[in-house]
């Protein structure tokens, strides 16, 4: 099932939903090497969220970590190389209860890039800065052209 399609300069672009076949710790045991105490599915929707069992670190701060892997995921490790994005950033949009009191729900803006587009970019500001020739500001107006901007849901349950 997509999570969204959304339109950057024209192009379409799609994401799938990341499975809940594997149990979600043990997928983000082996693909970060992190040992987080959660359950449930990936976030999609009441029926499959997140279950937290307990934290260690402030629980914004667990939850953010969790919606970027979920992204990172989504965008990149599951791709085909040439379809990847990089420069994967989430910032908190909104935070709101589910409807029994039990479930929060946290949106995230992201950000991102085509990891070709990002690499040349970076590349590029490497090899223009501090010369003549590099005009700094077209180089930004490029990337933020480049950039792809959505929001995602994600929904939780702490259960502890």
């Amino acid at each position: 099932m997509p999570t969204g399609s959304w339109n950057l300069q024209n192009k379409k672009v799609h994401f799938k939903q990341i499975s809940a076949d594997d149990p979600i710790r043990q997928v983000i045991k082996e693909v970060f090497d992190m040992d987080i105490n959660v359950s449930g599915g990936w976030g999609y929707d009441a029926q499959h969220a997140i279950l937290i069992h307990e934290h260690t670190v402030p629980l914004k701060q667990l939850q953010h970590t969790l919606s970027s892997m979920r992204a990172h995921l989504e965008m990149s490790m599951t791709l085909p190389e040439e379809e990847r994005y990089g420069g994967i950033n989430l910032s908190e949009y909104s935070r709101n209860i589910g409807p029994d009191k039990t479930l929060e729900v946290v949106t995230y803006k992201v950000t991102a890039m085509l990891e070709s587009d990002y690499a040349a970019y970076i590349k590029s500001y490497k090899e223009g800065y501090g010369t003549e020739d590099f005009d700094m500001v077209a180089h930004f107006q490029d990337r933020e052209q480049a950039t792809l901007r959505y929001e995602i849901a994600v929904w939780f349950k702490v259960d502890i």
